[in-house]
């Protein structure tokens, strides 16, 4: 479950779980989901990220999807400027600032492990993990990544969580939106047949259907 909290951000005071509504945060429709990405302050990589998220605003509301960065310093000032200079957009979603890492702990979000990854006072930085709270305030999946590696967010719109909450699917290794998808299994081969009449039974556990008509 994703904790609540109240925080100051880029776009003003917030309640996280009011903030969530009924949509999905990538802190990625209606399946409700929010980003929550952790972005240190003028680091290169992170700042390419910034103004890709912005970038990709439409995908992310296509998917009823609402992004919220947290920042493990100020967040404040000058994100909009410095985003836009590497990426053609603006950075429209709050920013969380965190300086005294209440927020990072509580989501465990604090890197403990590398002592090089330090501020000016000695305190760790946040491990760079996007999650994906669900409408319920459940976190469904987290991704985290080294600083030295941008994040993939062409794979983070990928995830097809939405999906199969809709229609009892799973998707297979590589899968990409369109191709076929796999039938839960807690679906019965004989309800597969009704639910999904194009279904192929490759083993009693492995059956495929066509991309599900949205």
């Amino acid at each position: 479950f994703a904790p609540d909290f109240e925080a100051e951000t880029t776009a003003g005071p917030i309640r996280f779980h009011e903030f969530i509504g009924n949509s999905w945060v990538c802190s990625t429709s209606s399946f409700r989901l929010s980003c929550s990405r952790t972005p240190g302050d003028f680091t290169p990589v992170c700042t390419t990220e910034l103004g890709e998220v912005a970038r990709r605003a439409d995908d992310f509301a296509k998917r009823n999807v609402k992004v919220i960065g947290i920042s493990a310093n100020t967040g404040f000032g000058t994100s909009t400027e410095y985003g836009a200079k590497y990426g053609p957009t603006d950075v429209r979603f709050p920013i969380i600032a965190d300086e005294d890492r209440r927020i990072s702990t509580l989501y465990d979000m604090l890197d403990e492990q590398d002592a090089t990854n330090r501020d000016a006072k000695g305190l760790p930085f946040t491990i760079r993990t996007v999650f994906v709270i669900d409408p319920k305030k459940v976190i469904r999946l987290t991704i985290s990544y080294p600083a030295s590696t941008g994040r993939n967010f062409d794979e983070i719109l990928r995830i097809s969580l939405q999906l199969g909450d809709k229609h009892r699917v799973t998707t297979p290794v590589n899968w990409n939106r369109g191709d076929d998808v796999i039938v839960h299994p807690a679906v019965s081969t004989e309800e597969a047949k009704v639910l999904f009449p194009e279904v192929t039974v490759h083993k009693p556990y492995l059956r495929t259907t066509p991309f599900p008509a949205q």
